[in-house]
């Protein structure tokens, strides 16, 4: 068992290391504007619920999203999570559509008690993921060419911030529990544009910029749960980020594809994280049926990108998660298995072309399936949703996230 325990430790230390290296979770042009895809830190169970999380608070699961919640780990369990996904996405304009395929390591999370009432939690979070690679084609005429002349523009980006977290919590007064994120933020995205002409005439030209990210960060989190009757459990969870200067570099590099050329180059660095705040409220009846809400708040168009607030828009979210499981205490196996559901609606974080973009949606389902003789949970997920409109480009995914939470217990003494 102990060498067990030493390799699962390792093997963790060695995901973690593997992670870092700015892996790439997606293939859309919309990722294109601000720092790229703001990913949800919640692990693959509560993505079946919709994302459902700040009211969470469970023994089974690492809840990222409110630290407030590592302090329901039984004080003599080691929990270790890690998942992977794939996304299948169908991009849909005037012209026609193309279909895109990423797989990817997700996160690697650990929670374990430090005293009683007292829980840590650490590991590996992707921030945001930057990928596309498409082109454009236009033509136009020149007084001095008797053929119109064919402009074509490659766009491409890559990368992404990924963020290291330590949390801890603590219960007060068995019915309030408070804890605190810390994130070092790091990693870079860049975006690369090239303009090519058929006429030799014409020179081609690039542009290169990049943000590259090191920086730190604090969420709060507050839970507030209580038992009526043996069988109604209700948890009221907050979180809360303040409005702080993000520690990053822009730098842009220009110029022509001919050799001889000399590029320019600048760079300069004015950047915040917003303000964010989020509420969500969960109900379970008898451990059997769980039903819950959230809604947060990101003030991104009151926060600096790359010196100004008019680029990016306020990201409001809302969530309707449930969960069901036959029935807890039974010892048939699909007693214990775990069906969930949910859907989300969320606002863009970005503008296109100064425009405020319309709603996405997300529509979730999975289940949990427990290891027999053991605590172990095997999660799989799958999200059908739609991002941006037909009127400009829309994209339809299908996204599958799988992870296992391991639980064990390493905290006692074994008699002789």
């Amino acid at each position: 068992m102990f060498k067990n325990k030493i390799f699962l430790l390792a093997f963790t230390l060695f995901l973690m290391s593997q992670i870092t290296f700015g892996q790439n979770n997606t293939n859309s042009p919309y990722t294109r504007f601000g720092y790229g895809d703001i990913s949800d830190t919640n692990p693959g169970e509560l993505r079946a619920m919709g994302g459902l999380a700040f009211g969470s608070r469970t023994k089974t699961s690492i809840n990222t999203a409110n630290p407030a919640s590592y302090s329901a780990v039984d004080s003599m369990t080691f929990m270790f999570d890690v998942g992977v996904s794939a996304l299948g996405s169908r991009f849909s304009e005037t012209a026609g559509y193309t279909h895109k395929f990423n797989a990817n390591l997700e996160y690697i999370t650990m929670q374990i008690p430090v005293w009683k009432n007292v829980g840590l939690s650490a590991g590996l979070l992707p921030y945001s993921f930057s990928g596309y690679n498409f082109n454009s084609v236009d033509t136009f005429s020149y007084d001095l060419f008797p053929d119109t002349v064919t402009s074509t523009q490659y766009f491409s980006g890559n990368g992404g911030i990924n963020q290291v977290y330590g949390g801890l919590s603590v219960n007060l007064f068995d019915h309030i529990s408070l804890g605190v994120n810390a994130y070092y933020m790091f990693g870079s995205s860049i975006n690369s544009r090239q303009l090519s002409f058929s006429a030799t005439d014409f020179y081609p030209s690039y542009q290169q910029d990049s943000i590259t990210v090191s920086s730190f960060r604090f969420r709060y989190g507050l839970q507030f749960y209580n038992t009526f009757a043996k069988k109604h459990d209700f948890t009221l969870g907050l979180v809360y980020e303040s409005k702080t200067k993000l520690n990053a570099t822009y730098s842009e590099r220009t110029g022509s594809v001919v050799s001889d050329a000399t590029p320019y180059q600048t760079s300069y660095s004015d950047f915040e994280m917003p303000e964010m705040f989020g509420v969500g409220l969960n109900y379970t009846y008898n451990k059997q049926l769980t039903l819950g809400m959230d809604y947060s708040l990101q003030k991104w168009g009151e926060a600096k990108f790359m010196g100004a607030t008019d680029s990016l828009a306020n990201r409001s979210k809302f969530i309707l998660g449930a969960e069901y499981i036959p029935n807890p205490r039974g010892r048939k196996y699909f007693d214990q298995v775990h069906y969930r559901a949910g859907l989300n609606l969320s606002d863009p974080y970005y503008k296109i072309n100064g425009v405020t973009q319309p709603k996405n949606y997300g529509v979730t389902f999975g289940i949990g399936l427990p290891l027999k003789n053991s605590n172990t949970l095997i999660n799989a997920t799958f999200e059908y949703g739609k991002i941006g409109t037909s009127g400009l480009l829309r994209e339809d995914y299908l996204k599958f996230t799988l992870n296992a939470v391991f639980n064990e217990n390493w905290f006692f003494k074994r008699k002789l």
